[in-house]
């Protein structure tokens, strides 16, 4: 089969690989939509090197979509018969720690133990730029017919935004600012507003701050001056009810925490690269919640359905679609933010 083959940092190309065969747990899938994703870049770029992946080659890639054309004996068991469609997400917990027990697959304390049953796909797990792909089926969701396949190559990301929503909590009528105006930060915008927040703001700039406003979102262009201050001028100088902070970088981080009012909830999806000073004076007397989100737990069978009903439209995020022998310019296209590029797809055969 055919795969994006990284051999070392930003150093890739297509080649013809053996294609993977599935354990008694797992499916093979052919792939038929990725969409890039920032953590593709970086692993690409070699940012976590040693981590994500451990050892080159690797092949990357986590959010995609495709059909199931042969599935182990326990995959079968539970309905994972060739021809059904699939979506993907990157984790798989090992299903026996305390973590995993509890629901929280994401934070399983075996990590990167393939021996005890741990995957981090298209991290340091092999992954989905290929023609085929073998996952296990606690990483596979089942999805409708009347679902493209490119969009359904976004609902590990919509899943993981869902995520980021649910642990600040939106209660009806609340006021939400999602701070960064990329795919994340309008995944989490669509959500929140799927879960009965009133008012949605966006903070971003440019192209992809266009695109929130013609969703209907109320926006903040960060060029025009302090955020936080127009933030809290939207609000009668109260602050928003709750924020997530996608842009993760050591600014946004700040700014996230100072736009919430008294009690305000704040959740962090995008990670800073660098160190980010916090006011924990209002943190304290403010009885602000600060949550920490790691990628997505028991989202995705809610998000495909959101996006299947139209609730969350995350179709309206695809920008770009490439063929995966033209992966150089589609990860050019996503870095360089092309024409306003947000989500691109790539698809292979």
């Amino acid at each position: 089969m055919k795969a994006l083959v990284l051999t070392a940092p930003h150093e890739f190309a297509i080649k013809e690989i053996a294609c993977p065969k599935p354990g008694p747990n797992e499916v093979l899938c052919r792939v038929r939509a990725i969409a890039i994703c920032g953590t593709d870049a970086e692993i690409i770029e070699g940012t976590f090197a040693g981590r994500w992946p451990k050892a080159y080659p690797f092949v990357p890639g986590h959010e995609w979509a495709g059909e199931v054309v042969e599935a182990g004996e326990v995959a079968r068991a539970f309905g994972f018969g060739p021809g059904t469609r699939v979506a993907g997400t990157s984790h798989s917990g090992c299903g026996y720690c305390r973590m995993c027990r509890t629901g929280r697959y994401n934070l399983c304390l075996n990590y990167g133990r393939e021996d005890l049953g741990h995957r981090q796909y298209g991290h340091y797990t092999q992954g989905a730029y290929a023609d085929f792909v073998v996952q296990t089926i606690k990483s596979v969701f089942p999805i409708p017919d009347t679902m493209a396949f490119d969009v359904a190559a976004l609902c590990d990301t919509a899943s993981i935004a869902l995520h980021s929503v649910k642990r600040p909590g939106i209660e009806p009528g609340d006021t939400f600012v999602a701070v960064g105006s990329g795919g994340m930060g309008l995944l989490t915008a669509m959500c929140a507003r799927a879960l009965g927040a009133a008012r949605v703001l966006v903070v971003g700039g440019g192209k992809r701050l266009e695109r929130a406003r013609g969703l209907d979102f109320e926006t903040v262009d960060y060029h025009d001056g302090d955020p936080v201050a127009r933030v809290r001028a939207l609000t009668q100088g109260l602050g928003a009810d709750v924020a997530v902070d996608s842009a993760g970088t050591k600014e946004s981080v700040g700014q996230a925490i100072r736009m919430v009012r008294k009690g305000g909830r704040v959740a962090f999806t995008g990670i800073p690269k660098e160190p980010s000073s916090i006011d924990f004076q209002k943190v304290v007397l403010e009885e602000l919640d600060l949550y920490g989100v790691r990628a997505n737990r028991n989202t995705m069978e809610e998000i495909i359905p959101l996006i299947a009903d139209g609730r969350v439209p995350a179709a309206k995020l695809i920008t770009h679609h490439f063929k995966l022998a033209d992966f150089g310019e589609a990860l050019r296209t996503f870095n360089e933010r092309v024409d306003g590029a947000l989500k691109v797809i790539v698809e292979p055969g």
